[in-house]
């Protein structure tokens, strides 16, 4: 129940960070992607904020657990290595994010702004979910 208390928390406080940097906006993130224009740095510091919420979540989960508790729930998610599909997703990723300037994140959250953009990625990003479920089915 702790550790449930600790993520919602962090999570709060991470989507806080995402409203006030303006990260819902996807003019901000394509001026931070802009490095040969009108580059915007700021969203770095989003990042670095990020990181740092995810490390200290961590340690504090990690910290706060006994051994009981640890036997009991399920191991840590060990990476698999690099193979095709992580390169693939992550370059799907990036190209979607640099064309549209929207974040799974932060697009969820401008949802109630009204923003029709929103609602046209996060239909777009479903539809992937939809079609990688659809296609690595076994």
């Amino acid at each position: 129940m702790k550790n449930t208390v600790y993520l919602f928390a962090y999570g709060l406080l991470f989507g806080l960070g995402l409203i006030v940097a303006g990260m819902s906006n996807p003019a901000k993130v394509l001026a931070f992607l802009d490095v040969a224009g009108a580059w915007d740095p700021s969203l770095a510091l989003v990042m670095a904020s990020a990181l740092l919420t995810l490390g200290l979540a961590r340690y504090f989960m990690h910290r706060n657990n006994d051994a009981a508790d640890s036997e009991q729930e399920p191991s840590a998610i060990v990476p698999a290595g690099v193979d095709g599909k992580l390169i693939t997703g992550a370059a799907i990723f990036g190209v979607g994010w640099g064309l549209s300037g929207f974040c799974p994140g932060p697009a969820l959250l401008g949802l109630s702004a009204g923003v029709l953009g929103n609602y046209a990625f996060v239909a777009a990003m479903f539809a992937g979910f939809w079609l990688f479920r659809l296609l690595h089915q076994r």
